[in-house]
């Protein structure tokens, strides 16, 4: 059965894409934490964090410092942060998201009520901030669009 993941991945359900290679692909949440919270999503269905192989592991860790570094710079944050829980959709997948401290680092102080032009502007700031760092090659084409072109 597909994922919530893999319709957003496959374009049946609109994302908001600041990353795609062949193997995972990055976008903004809905519910973020923080502004710009992106999630690193794996392109197969891996349903949990501890089932993935390691291969795939060591890539989307290796994403997730890529868009952390990114997030610090768009946001001006001293860290980044990782979060791996999985319990809201049954698909691997890494919350990054900037951080100014621990306490904040809670899905309970996520946000359900941002506009949709946040949301785009957010992620347009990291999109903005990974090209600045030479990663142009791997930002997809529309901000809504999971494929390179």
């Amino acid at each position: 059965m597909s994922t919530v993941f893999s319709k957003i991945i496959a374009g049946e359900i609109p994302g908001r894409f600041v990353w795609a290679d062949d193997r995972a692909v990055v976008f903004a949440t809905i519910a973020p934490i923080t502004d710009g919270h992106m999630l690193v999503v794996p392109r197969d269905e891996v349903d949990q964090y501890t089932d993935a192989p390691d291969d795939l592991l060591a890539h989307l860790a290796l994403l997730a410092k890529t868009v952390g570094r990114a997030q610090q710079a768009a946001f001006g944050s001293p860290r980044a942060a990782v979060l791996v829980a999985g319990f809201e959709v049954e698909h691997l997948h890494l919350h990054v998201l900037p951080a100014w401290d621990e306490s904040s680092l809670r899905f309970d102080n996520a946000r359900h009520d941002v506009p949709g032009d946040e949301l785009d502007a957010a992620a347009e700031k990291v999109r903005d901030a990974l090209r600045d760092a030479g990663h142009g090659a791997n930002i997809p084409t529309a901000l809504g669009a999971p494929t390179l072109g």
